[in-house]
């Protein structure tokens, strides 16, 4: 299994989702994030899930404090992060315009 340093530093950018199972908000963002899936190249972007209640010590290392809380790495760097639920078309944009940079 792979630790979630090794994921962050892969050659695919990785978008990180903080959610929790009894969190509202993270369950209507999930919908959102599974088509977003369908709209990036899978070979470029990896779309990752953590339980903040089942990770309590990576969500505290990570400083999410709030759920959802999506983090975009490149290259092992955080290059964005917001909390809350974010729209299809800003999540689109947000990794378009990562991926020619």
């Amino acid at each position: 299994m792979s630790t979630f340093q090794e994921i962050i530093n892969s050659r695919e950018m990785v978008l990180v989702d903080f959610s929790a199972e009894w969190c509202g908000p993270c369950k209507m963002q999930a919908p959102i994030l599974k088509e977003l899936a369908g709209h990036v190249p899978t070979d470029r972007v990896k779309i990752i899930k953590i339980d903040v209640d089942k990770n309590p010590a990576l969500s505290a290392q990570m400083h999410v404090s709030g759920v959802p809380t999506l983090i975009l790495y490149k290259n092992g760097k955080q290059i964005w992060r917001q909390s809350g639920m974010v729209p299809l078309h800003h999540l689109k944009n947000i990794i378009y315009s990562n991926l020619s940079a």
